[in-house]
């Protein structure tokens, strides 16, 4: 496997879709390729990240200024 194919089979890799010759040529090369593994991990840091910040609640901080707030909100209604 190169780089190239690495990043197709990348999601199919994390959600444990590809069959078992491709998932061993996918891990020996993140583990000859430190930046692909590098790309791999900021990949599944930032879906971590984005599951966190969509669990949050759906509310402001208090120091938001409501004009901005009314702003935002007319905008998505567009």
């Amino acid at each position: 496997m190169n780089c190239r194919e690495f990043t197709d089979f990348m999601l199919a890799y994390l959600e444990r879709e590809l069959p078992v010759a491709q998932r061993a040529s996918f891990e020996e090369h993140i583990r000859d390729c430190p930046p692909c593994l590098a790309y791999l991990d900021s990949y599944k840091e930032t879906v971590a990240l984005g599951k966190r910040v969509c669990a949050l609640e759906d509310e402001a901080p208090a120091d938001v200024p409501e004009p901005l707030i009314q702003a935002i909100l007319s905008s998505r209604q567009s």
